[in-house]
C-alpha cells in the first residue's frame, strides 16, 4: 500500500503546475527587521553574534571566537574607510570654497580696474 502512495504523490506533484519555493523561509521578517532599523538577518549583528557565547565562572570572559574577531577586523577597517573619506570630502570642501573666494577676489579686482565716472555723473550717483 506503501508504493502506490508513494507513485500517487510522486506523479502528483510532478503534473503539478504549482511550484514550491525555499527562498521565503530564509527571507521571513526581513521586511520587519530594515522597516524598525534592524540588520537584514538575525546573525549579522547584535547581541547574539557580538557577545560571548559563554563565560568562566569566576566571572573572566570566554575567548574571543574566530566570527568574532573576523567582524570586529572588518568594522575597523570600514572605521578607517570612513574616517578617511570624511577626510578626503572636508578637504575637497575646502579647495572648493577657497576656489570660491579665489574666483570672488578676481571679479573684484577686475571691477576696480574699470574706468570710473568723473564730474556730473560722479555727483549723480552720490544722489
Amino acid at each position: 500500500m506503501a508504493a502506490p502512495m508513494r507513485t500517487l504523490c510522486s506523479s502528483v506533484l510532478r503534473l503539478s503546475s504549482r511550484q514550491f519555493s525555499t527562498t521565503w523561509g530564509v527571507q521571513a521578517g526581513e521586511k520587519w527587521r530594515k522597516e524598525n532599523g534592524l540588520a537584514r538577518s538575525g546573525t549579522e549583528y547584535g547581541p547574539l553574534t557580538d557577545l560571548p557565547d559563554w563565560s568562566f565562572a569566576d566571572g573572566r570572559p570566554a575567548p574571543p571566537l574566530k566570527g568574532q574577531l573576523r567582524r570586529k577586523q572588518e568594522r575597523e577597517v570600514l572605521a578607517r574607510r570612513i574616517v578617511m573619506l570624511s577626510s578626503e570630502v572636508d578637504k575637497g570642501m575646502e579647495a572648493w570654497s577657497e576656489k570660491l573666494e579665489a574666483a570672488k577676489r578676481l571679479e573684484e579686482h577686475k571691477k576696480s580696474l574699470l574706468l570710473k565716472a568723473k564730474g556730473k555723473l560722479l555727483m549723480k550717483k552720490k544722489m
